[in-house]
Parts: structure tokens; sequence; C-alpha cells
């Protein structure tokens, strides 16, 4: 009997009629003669609501309250997929994430977990009843006190789940038919990927692919496990993200562009004139790391001979802005930069294929597509299996499109979007 982890996404378990669906779905995994452990998300936009609920009450909500506040709504669809599924006759157990297990860092709003002792899911499994796990949320080790893992994290659940048992599959549940060369909101023509390497979906994610989230593929990938990104709208087969080689009668060679991503959540920093000395960009970029905020691109120009100063830019969640503004300016004597630039209106377009290490003329090609466009590049960035670029945010979705129909990635059929949201 094989284990398969499932995970369900808020567009997913939206409503009444939706759980039921999802119900019947788990339902019939179980009949296939399989043990079957669920993580869900919370409902439709649920996490948005108590967010702006906790804002309107709290300028500045204390972290390991809000924590209280967004575990509920994975609590809620739990328990009501719980009770959907034992409405149709099957035996169901329903476990918040501590119960399940997950143990995290203290950190609140972005813990990461260290640890998975499923053993309460094991007992109920050995039992022969589905499980439904709370995703998004754990335990600290350190304080005991409720956490979540941040946006994406019911993705990050499942997979985690999936690795500490052992599972044959984690099968990411949500509102398209699995990962396709471009967001088919913005992109109609883009293609479903039969099958795609952890590296390449690494790197999607990474872009601002939304269909599954970065710390999930990279738990997947530590530790083996295979993805089945399909929706949880209709029967038909997703995309295997998977190291493994393919089955006989697959294609031999893999394209040379897995797809087009894009980001529109980032701004860009700018430190003008930082004298041109050893140790200046470690000053400032550690105090960009004491603040615990990720950074993204960098670039930095050219020293001017006359003046001896540089400028460099980089780019970072928008959401973590201001902080990083305020922590550049504590700095600002020590360093002897100039003045601080913040610029919001970025977006940000990735290019990503392992076929590009052995063939020439990807980066002639991209550039190309975008010069005729009549896009402005304001800075690059590259990997071996990926191009990124900045531009302004409002020409991001013609350049995706451009890129897209330069690369012959688009289909002659209409992309399927079934919910929406993008998980």
């Amino acid at each position: 009997m094989a284990l398969v982890v499932q995970k369900y996404g808020g567009s997913s378990v939206a409503d009444a009629a939706s759980i039921k669906r999802v119900a019947h779905r788990i339902i019939e995994t179980k009949k296939a003669g399989n043990d079957v452990v669920v993580a869900v998300s919370a409902m439709g936009d649920t996490t948005d609501e108590l967010i702006d609920l906790a804002n309107q009450v709290s300028p500045l909500p204390p972290p390991r309250e809000l924590d209280m506040l967004l575990t509920a709504g994975e609590r809620i669809s739990m328990a009501l997929l719980a009770m959907a599924i034992a409405d149709q006759g099957h035996s169901v157990r329903s476990f918040t994430g501590s119960q399940a297990g997950v143990i995290t860092d203290e950190a609140h709003g972005r813990a990461k977990i260290i640890d998975v002792t499923p053993g309460r899911i094991q007992d109920a499994v050995a039992h022969g009843h589905i499980v439904i796990v709370a995703g998004f949320q754990g335990v600290s080790r350190a304080t005991k006190e409720i956490t979540t893992l941040g946006r994406g994290g019911s993705d990050t659940t499942a997979v985690a789940l999936a690795a500490a048992m052992r599972a044959s599959v984690c099968e990411i549940y949500t509102d398209v038919d699995g990962v396709f060369t471009a967001d088919p909101r913005i992109v109609p023509a883009a293609r479903k990927i039969a099958r795609i390497t952890n590296e390449e979906m690494l790197e999607l994610a990474a872009g601002g692919s939304k269909v599954l989230h970065l710390r999930s593929v990279e738990y997947a990938r530590r530790f083996g496990i295979p993805i089945h990104v399909r929706s949880s709208f209709s029967p038909h087969e997703g995309t295997f993200v998977t190291d493994h080689p393919a089955p006989e009668g697959h294609d031999v060679e893999a394209p040379i562009i897995a797809g087009v991503a894009h980001d529109r959540s980032e701004a860009k920093i700018t430190v003008v004139g930082v004298p041109d000395r050893t140790g200046m960009a470690a000053a400032i970029f550690a105090a960009i790391a004491a603040a615990a905020i990720n950074i993204d691109m960098i670039v930095q120009n050219v020293s001017a001979t006359a003046t001896g100063l540089t400028d460099i830019s980089f780019t970072l969640p928008k959401t973590e802005g201001q902080g990083a503004m305020q922590a550049l300016q504590r700095i600002r004597e020590e360093v002897g930069f100039a003045a601080l630039q913040y610029d919001d209106q970025i977006g940000k377009l990735s290019l990503v294929g392992a076929g590009m290490r052995s063939n020439p003329g990807v980066s002639a090609t991209f550039f190309r597509a975008l010069a005729d466009a009549g896009i402005n590049v304001e800075m690059i960035s590259t990997s071996e299996i990926r191009i990124s670029v900045i531009t302004r945010d409002d020409r991001v979705v013609e350049a995706v499109r451009a890129v897209h129909t330069a690369f012959g990635l688009d289909s002659d059929e209409t992309a399927i979007v079934y919910g929406g949201t993008g998980r």
C-alpha cells in the first residue's frame, strides 16, 4: 500500500461546495488502495482577510499574536474538510501543525521547519484513518510557541510530511493543470510542462512562478520527494517535478527552455556615491543581513575615476523595503555614501532552462525579443540555467509575452485557469 501526501490550496477549498469536491477526491485516492495524508491551506482569501483585520485593530500587531490569529484559517479548513470526509462515511482525523509534529525555529511569520515527528499521524494512518493536517504552521522547539511558515507554507508542510513519512509522491493541487511555460493568466497560450527538474523549478519559483513555493521545492530536492502539480478542478495528469529519469517512451532530451517567470513584488534600492574602498559592500550587506532581509539581484557600477565613488543597486521584496532603508540610514556615516534611492515600480522577468548550458544564442534571442518590444533593461543577473532582468513594472506583462513567443513556447490551445489565485 502506497502513501500519498496531498496538498490543497486556498482556491481548492474556497467554499463548502469546493470542500465537498476535495473530500470526494481524497476518498477516491483512499479507495484506490492508498494511505492518504492531506495538508490544507486556509479557505480562499481567509489569510489576507485576517491580516487586514489585524491591521485594523493594531497598526503593528505583535508577531506572536498575529501567528496565533493566522493559524485559525488553516484550522477552520482542516476541520471542515474532515467533516466532509466523515459525512461520506470514511474514518478521518485532523491535526494542527503542532499536533502533527511540525517543529520549527522561533521566527514568527517566517519560521523554518527543523524537524518533523509524525508519530500521531503514523498511528492514525496505521488505524486506517485519512489524515488532514493544517498547513502553514508548526511549533517552535525553543519557545513552544505556535509559528507560521510564511506565504506558500502549506506547500512546504506537505513536502516535509512526505519526506518524514517516506511517501511515494507529494501531490500539490492548485487551480491550474500543472506548471506552465508562463503564467497562464497573462499568457493564455502557455504550454503545460509534463516533466521538469528540481533545478529548473527552483529557478522558476525564485523568479516569481506562484504554482510552487520555493522552500517546498528545496525540501523536495533535498529528500528526493517527487512532486506532482495538478488541478483539483480536473482529472488531468499534471506536471512531475523530479530529478528521477523519465520513464521509457518519454523524450530523452529536455527542451532548451523550461519557461518564463515574472515577479512584480520586488523593489530596488540604490546606494548612491559609495566610496570605492575595500569593505564598503560588506558593510552595506551586513546591515541588510542583520535586519533579516533577503535580497535578490545585485549590481555595482564601475567606479568613476574622477570621484572614486560607485553606486550599488539591489532588489528585495517590497514588504522589506522600508526596513532596509532604515537599516542603511543607520550606517550612512560609517560607509559615507551620498544618498539612497528607493524604487518600487519595477518588475522582474526570468528565462529558465537547463538546455541553456549547451545551446548558444539564447541570450541573443532573449535580449532581441525585449529590444523589439521596446523594453528597457535596468539590471541583469544570470546563472547557468537562468537569465533575469529588471524592467518597469508596467512593461512586465508585455515583456513576458514577447519572450515567450520568441522562444517558440506558444501553444495552439488556450490554458485553463479554474480558480484564479495561483494556489
